[in-house]
């Protein structure tokens, strides 16, 4: 099946019982055992529930790998990601990531003994020279979170490969309708389901992916273990957002590119971050291991906050907020938000300005969306 189609029909069947197209919520905590040692596949709800499982089936099928696992969280997906470590364990994570995950591996990890290196995404060498005998994984994010740099995901996997550490790829911007890591050579694939997969801004969810059966039984163990697994009705609407998928991410990208051409010769914008336009130094990288380019846009205002704060206060129907990858188009301050657990200093090394501002374009009318930052950059 196409992508398309396993979004709809992939682990989906209708129920059994009465035929229903859809197939039910399987709302319950627990499950009645047959007899002591015999049940029908299913224990207890933390452990396994019928419709957590077909939802981690399609997303490993949409990534086109073996094994998925569910959870309440993209920050618990990592977490678990992050727990296949032991103390004394070396990271070498990309230096433009997320502040959630930042934030997990300064201070969460580092004190249980995790070394991290922070490696130049821009520079493909500067993974392999961070490298030591000690190091367990590579760690990291593309399109990057918030300046879309995009990483090319086989050169690092071939440096990964060499050093014996895995490699994990937060692949939550482009999502696997534009971007699939494990055929580029990742061990390891995270998403926060609340974005791109999910599609509607209605739950909170995450996913670890993999092709590897040892790696799935230790990420299984700390899922049932640690027991950060989403309820079945966010599992269920996030089954129903990806069925839609196809069809969003493709608007998505159609409005971004048509707001970019916009942006990028506008007198009060100092810089355009999307590699789906010609001019940007990751477009040929995103060309290669990507099918589009996706719906996120982040931009540099000349005059600093002053203006960021115009912009924010004018627009319409872009709203500032939090998250990304709904249908509805968001703006957000990195600086004061997403990025907020990095100091001032490391903001200014990482290229995070007090003038950045990261578009999340949704899949409003295109034009209603460019009269909108016409108004407020006017």
């Amino acid at each position: 099946m196409r992508f398309e189609t396993k979004a709809i029909h992939f682990a989906q069947e209708p129920d059994e019982s009465t035929g229903a197209v859809i197939r039910p919520v399987y709302q319950t905590s627990t499950y009645r055992q047959e007899s002591i040692g015999k049940n029908k596949g299913f224990e207890y709800s933390r452990t396994g529930n019928p419709t957590r499982r077909s939802l981690e089936e399609l997303i490993a099928s949409l990534e086109e790998a073996k094994y998925g696992s569910a959870f309440s969280s993209g920050v618990a997906a990592t977490t678990a990601v992050l727990n296949l470590l032991r103390p004394g364990d070396h990271v070498v994570a990309g230096d433009d990531i997320y502040g959630g995950t930042f934030r997990l591996l300064e201070k969460i990890y580092k004190p249980w003994g995790i070394d991290v290196t922070y490696a130049d995404v821009d520079d493909t060498g500067s993974f392999e020279k961070a490298l030591m005998k000690n190091t367990r994984l590579i760690w990291i994010e593309t399109p990057t979170n918030p300046l879309l740099k995009v990483i090319d995901i086989s050169d690092i996997a071939r440096i990964a490969k060499k050093g014996g550490a895995l490699l994990a790829v937060d692949n939550t911007f482009a999502s696997p309708y534009f971007q699939r890591p494990i055929a580029h050579g990742a061990d390891l694939i995270v998403h926060s389901t609340t974005k791109y997969l999910s599609g509607h801004s209605d739950i909170i969810g995450g996913a670890v992916i993999t092709d590897d059966e040892k790696i799935n039984s230790s990420i299984r163990f700390y899922q049932n273990a640690a027991g950060a697994v989403p309820g079945p009705w966010d599992c269920w609407l996030v089954e129903r957002g990806i069925k839609t998928l196809a069809l969003r991410m493709r608007q998505h990208e159609e409005n971004a590119l048509f707001l970019a051409q916009y942006l990028k010769d506008h007198p009060k914008i100092y810089k355009i971050y999307y590699p789906g336009l010609m001019q940007s130094k990751y477009h040929d990288i995103a060309r290669k291991q990507m099918d589009g380019f996706g719906g996120m846009i982040s931009i540099e205002l000349k005059g600093g906050l002053s203006s960021v704060k115009r912009l924010v206060s004018r627009l319409k129907i872009f709203m500032l907020a939090e998250s990304l990858g709904g249908i509805e188009s968001l703006v957000c301050y990195p600086s004061k938000m997403t990025h907020a657990a990095f100091s001032s200093k490391q903001r200014r090394l990482k290229g995070i300005s007090d003038s950045l501002v990261r578009l999340s374009v949704g899949i409003e009318d295109k034009e209603d969306l460019l009269k909108d930052l016409e108004h407020a950059l006017g």
